[in-house]
């Protein structure tokens, strides 16, 4: 009996030093990379003035750090996922039936989406319709008629002759990345719905009509890497490019935003709502991994400080919209109790 509890004892031990050698010194973060540049200041910071180590993160887009935060508990998941859109019923719900059951959500500010191209061509003015009819791969039939048609514009003056004799070709996101779910909210169905007829089909078909892009080479998929799309957008003057707000601002030395509905990405407008095609920004935080891995609590105090988030802060140098500021103090008091998430 004696020998059988000193086993059992010498393997609980072992399986605590196990556990504790198991452990992540370091906060694990994935999630889109339009937060990814935001994130990576404050990590850094993080780093250098407290005792924790700096958190380590990976530009995986939105919906694939959902799957990978989704996955369970425990130190071989990740501790935070960002987001440039809000996390969907469905993936709550995957969260949950793998025991993540408490989540911090944690809205940031807000980021505008740009649709640029290089500044050694014409800067592009038009209407977010033509954005749809140019990016759709059905549309409404040219001839008038009632009925979609698979996308038979080639160049953006067969849109509008006031647009310029150059093919289409745009370079975005793939379908894992907020961005393009935003965009494709936003931009697309914004331009969508200014066809009556379409705006009133019934739901599957509405969604099928405004959000599926075309497939015949005028949009290229061109990976969750933004700084990718700029270079290319260098060396193809006629080239268009879908990324978030903080990049163009990052690189207007290179690249120009378009003119959407008479409104540039630029920050007041984005900030005043008068730019149509912006979004808000997330975090999401396993409550769970609170005491097991160290410094969650610490990097959330850091992210939501005034001199973090706030109208000064340096996020906003960074091209961050912050938001108002009434909000962001209702929000940092929730984040501080850990607050779970509810959606239904």
């Amino acid at each position: 009996m004696k020998n059988t509890l000193l086993l059992a004892g010498s393997a609980a031990l072992l399986s605590s030093f196990a556990t504790t050698a198991m452990a992540r010194d370091s906060i694990s973060i994935v999630g889109s990379s339009t937060v990814y540049p935001f994130a990576t200041v404050v990590a850094e910071r993080f780093g250098r003035t407290t005792d924790f180590a700096t958190p380590k993160i990976e530009a995986t887009g939105s919906g694939g750090g959902f799957k990978l935060f989704c996955t369970g508990i425990g130190v071989n998941t990740p501790d935070v996922t960002n987001a440039s859109r809000r996390m969907k019923l469905s993936e709550f719900e995957q969260c949950n039936n793998n025991g993540v059951t408490s989540i911090v959500e944690v809205l940031i500010g807000f980021d505008g989406i740009a649709f640029a191209n290089s500044v050694n061509a014409d800067q592009m003015d038009m209407t977010m319709a033509e954005l749809y009819l140019a990016l759709a791969k059905s549309v409404p039939n040219p001839d008038g008629s009632e009925e979609l048609v698979e996308n038979p514009y080639q160049q953006w003056s067969d849109i509008n002759p006031d647009l310029p004799s150059i093919d289409i070709e745009v370079l975005g996101p793939p379908p894992t990345s907020g961005t393009r779910d935003a965009f494709v909210e936003l931009a697309m169905e914004g331009g969508c719905d200014t066809f009556e007829f379409v705006a009133n089909l019934e739901k599957e078909a509405h969604k099928t009509a405004c959000h599926t892009l075309r497939e015949d080479g005028a949009y290229v998929e061109a990976g969750e890497n933004d700084n990718l799309i700029v270079q290319k957008l260098e060396a193809n003057p006629d080239a268009f490019g879908i990324f978030g707000y903080s990049f163009l601002e990052q690189n207007d030395d290179k690249v120009q935003s378009s003119i959407i509905d008479g409104h540039e990405a630029e920050f007041e407008q984005i900030a005043s709502g008068e730019y149509g095609i912006s979004r808000p920004l997330y975090f999401y935080v396993k409550a769970q991994h609170v005491g097991t891995v160290p410094g969650i609590e610490e990097y959330l105090a850091e992210f939501t400080n005034e001199q973090t988030w706030g109208d000064d802060g340096y996020l906003a140098d960074k091209g961050m919209i912050p938001l108002p500021e009434d909000e962001r103090a209702a929000l940092a008091a929730q984040v501080a109790s850990l607050q779970s998430l509810e959606l239904n």
